[in-house]
């Protein structure tokens, strides 16, 4: 089975809590999303590059729910979710998930 980069974790966590709080108008459940998904990217991000830089990632997905809000006062709730889920993702994906394509590529290269 393929491996789902913690970078779509980390973003489908975001995007998605924000999505099942305001389509179900329950906040609680929408937190529910966004806790279990950003504790599976941090698990990701621990096996892949370490407790240190799972520490950052996890602080900025958290920075990234927060910055949200007051973001959203400024160019609409969606386009906020929206732009923190991305740089959340980029910051994932250069961080751990980056490396991981590069070990994945090196064993394809050196099976052929």
């Amino acid at each position: 089975m393929a491996k789902v980069p913690s970078a779509v974790v980390a973003a489908s966590g975001l995007v998605g809590g924000y999505g099942v709080a305001r389509w179900t108008k329950k906040r609680q459940l929408g937190g529910v999303v966004l806790a279990a998904a950003g504790a599976a990217a941090a698990q990701q991000w621990r096996e892949r590059a370490g407790g240190r830089a799972a520490g950052a990632l996890t602080a900025a997905y958290v920075a990234g729910f927060a910055g949200s809000h007051p973001l959203a006062k400024k160019v609409g709730a969606w386009p906020a979710v929206l732009g923190v889920a991305g740089a959340v993702a980029l910051a994932s994906w250069a961080v751990a998930d980056r490396r991981d394509g590069d070990r994945e590529a090196l064993a394809a290269t050196a099976g052929a």
